[in-house]
């Protein structure tokens, strides 16, 4: 079995934002608001922006690192070029609790929502067959996997939208009391330690914006058209959460009114739906879990193909790419196949460790831009040292801030994960004697 052919080019700006946008799902708005308001007192919308400056800030590291290392390994690579291969193993290894476990989290939302529909049908028979339509789709190929995703996102917006438009009719009509007013963004009694909790669990909903840094190789001109893909997707997708928010928030200040907050969003909808519309609005969880499915899949098998290819992962397995579709065939089925253990798992204890995953990634690519400042760059003017500096180093404490929010369940099993990583590099490099392989493919 050989290494076989490359990743083929073949995205453009508009591909790699919709993928980006299908990832992270508009409709996820929805999965956490009764959550994080119930957390923060009634101001989701304050917890967002306050989570948008800190995934602004890693974004435009993100956009630096993937000017300098346009590669399919994205944090991995970023750390181990800039600062160490052995941490850069450890960061990526990490990193791979986000991408490994969204599929699992995808099909558990798959089996919740179909299950709520068909209680008749096995539970376990929707995570079948959502993880089979996902891997199916990604196996033939990106560009297919692009353009139904371009349908699916634009389904969810069209839901979203007649969500927005339902409650602001309810505001303005409806006999709630409620009124518009910027006490979801600031009150008297707003806590800031909780909307920082809030934020912290918010997170998740922009992970989409680094996973495409993993298509660079499949991307036409990555230099230039990955770094503006990520601020596109994550300046639309911030303003689209802290917008759904505002006005579910004005007409519920407090979602203790329903019996289960987990549950506040579709209870929402059918108060201000009726039952015709709480039923197409379940519909599209369905078409947002099947969007997440594709992107997850796709971004976790090319991290897996960086790392297989330099050989720090066994590289006739994770390094194959198919000769005449350039796809990484068995990494795609080896996460389809890790997806299917969500038959055994808990949906807290899979979510708990992509908090983790997910902070990591987010501070070594801010630290990442900061060390290459010091140990390569050759321009060292004031300018330079403020785009180098300050502004990651703002990324950076904002990030170590919300990952210290986490809670300690979250920082256990991550701790758990990285200690396997940690023991697994030690007898890849037979305790450090010997240097893991290098990257071999500097565009």
């Amino acid at each position: 079995m050989s290494d076989g052919g490359q990743l083929k080019r073949s995205l453009k700006l508009r591909h790699v934002v919709f993928i980006g946008l299908a990832y992270m799902s508009p409709l996820a708005v929805f999965d956490t608001f009764g959550i994080i308001s119930d957390i923060t007192k009634g101001h989701v919308p304050a917890a967002y922006l306050l989570i948008i400056v800190a995934i602004l800030f890693t974004a435009y590291s993100y956009g630096r690192m993937v000017k300098k290392y346009p590669s399919a390994g994205s944090v991995y690579t970023y750390t181990r070029k800039t600062m160490n291969a052995h941490l850069g193993f450890l960061v990526g290894w990490s990193a791979m609790l986000d991408y490994l476990f969204l599929p699992m989290i995808n099909a558990l939302l798959a089996s919740i929502y179909m299950s709520s529909a068909f209680p008749s049908v096995p539970s376990w028979i929707w995570i079948v067959l959502t993880i089979a339509i996902t891997t199916a789709l990604n196996l033939m190929g990106v560009k297919l996997a692009v353009i139904f995703n371009y349908l699916l996102v634009i389904l969810q917006v069209m839901v979203t939208t007649i969500f927005v438009i339902l409650t602001i009719r309810m505001i303005m009509y409806g006999d709630t009391g409620s009124t518009f007013s910027l006490n979801p963004f600031y009150s008297e009694d707003l806590s800031f330690s909780a909307v920082f909790a809030g934020a912290s669990i918010l997170a998740l909903s922009f992970l989409g914006f680094d996973a495409v840094t993993t298509l660079a190789e499949e991307t036409i001109e990555p230099k230039k058209n990955i770094p503006r893909a990520i601020f596109i997707i994550a300046l639309s997708a911030g303003a689209f959460f802290v917008t759904v928010t505002y006005f579910m928030q004005s007409l519920f200040p407090d979602v203790s009114v329903f019996g289960d907050v987990e549950g506040a969003s579709p209870e929402i909808a059918k108060y201000i739906g009726g039952a015709l519309f709480h039923s197409i609005f379940i519909s599209g969880y369905v078409v947002a879990v099947l969007a997440c499915g594709i992107t997850q899949q796709m971004s976790a098998s090319r991290l897996l193909y960086g790392m297989g290819r330099d050989g720090v992962l066994p590289k006739k397995f994770f390094g194959y790419v198919h000769p005449k579709t350039g796809l990484p065939v068995f990494n795609i089925l080896l996460v389809g196949a890790l997806a299917m253990t969500a038959v055994f798992l808990d949906l807290m204890e899979a979510a708990s460790l992509i908090n983790f995953g997910a902070f990591v990634a987010f501070t070594f690519v801010n630290l990442s831009v900061i060390v290459y400042f010091f140990r390569k760059e050759k321009n060292r003017s004031a300018k330079s040292a403020i785009t180098s500096i300050v502004i990651p180093g703002a990324g950076l404490a904002f990030n170590l801030y919300l990952w210290y929010s986490l809670e300690t369940s979250a920082m256990i099993l991550g701790a758990i994960w990285a200690a396997i990583g940690f023991v697994y590099i030690l007898y890849l490099t037979k305790f450090f004697r010997v240097s893991p392989p290098e990257l071999n493919n500097e565009q």
